[in-house]
């Protein structure tokens, strides 16, 4: 029991870190950098959501090296599609794109890091206890991923002297929640 809490709540964290972004519902008139925000905005409520599956699926069985294995597969599986719509979403059209594009880049560089670890500590758990050593490590790496998230966004406001990537996500429906309190 301990070690399915201890797990799922790793997970979680990730889930409360990403739940920085909002509803799906697309502007019908945007600008190229709004649509920009839109998908970024976009593909992380998608890895939330996944990630959010992954952990309910946790807390309904016996945690094993079997279950956790599978639940980092998804999450492996969600992860290469986040940063494969985030590498797709290539430039956003404003005087600091290019820098933009850059964080992005270096988020899906760090985020596949992420997986890598946590992949290779399920991959070295043995046994019940082997399980329970590997939480400390995947619950450091989905912080770590969550933050590199976090870091990323508030980072596009230092890139942005023209006020242009800020313009896009208040306008972006699906950045809602990030521009909230801005």
């Amino acid at each position: 029991m301990a070690k399915r809490l201890a797990l799922t709540a790793a997970l979680a964290v990730c889930v409360l870190l990403a739940a920085g972004c909002g509803s799906s519902d697309n502007a019908s008139d945007t600008t190229p950098t709004t649509e920009w925000a839109n998908g970024l905005c976009t593909s992380i409520t998608t890895w939330k959501t996944e990630i959010t599956s992954i952990v309910d699926s946790l807390k309904g069985g016996n945690l094993s090296q079997d279950s956790l294995a599978a639940a980092v597969d998804d999450a492996d599986e969600a992860t290469r599609n986040f940063t494969s719509s985030l590498k797709s979403l290539g430039r956003p059209d404003t005087e600091a794109g290019q820098e933009a594009q850059d964080s992005v880049d270096e988020l899906t560089t760090q985020i596949d890091a992420d997986m890598t670890t946590i992949q290779d500590a399920v991959s070295n758990a043995s046994g019940v206890a082997g399980v329970i050593a590997a939480v400390p490590t995947i619950t450091t790496a989905i912080q770590s991923a969550g933050n590199q998230i976090a870091d990323t966004i508030a980072g596009f406001k230092d890139l942005d002297a023209k006020g242009e990537l800020e313009s896009a996500f208040k306008d972006a429906d699906d950045c809602k929640t990030l521009t909230a309190g801005s």
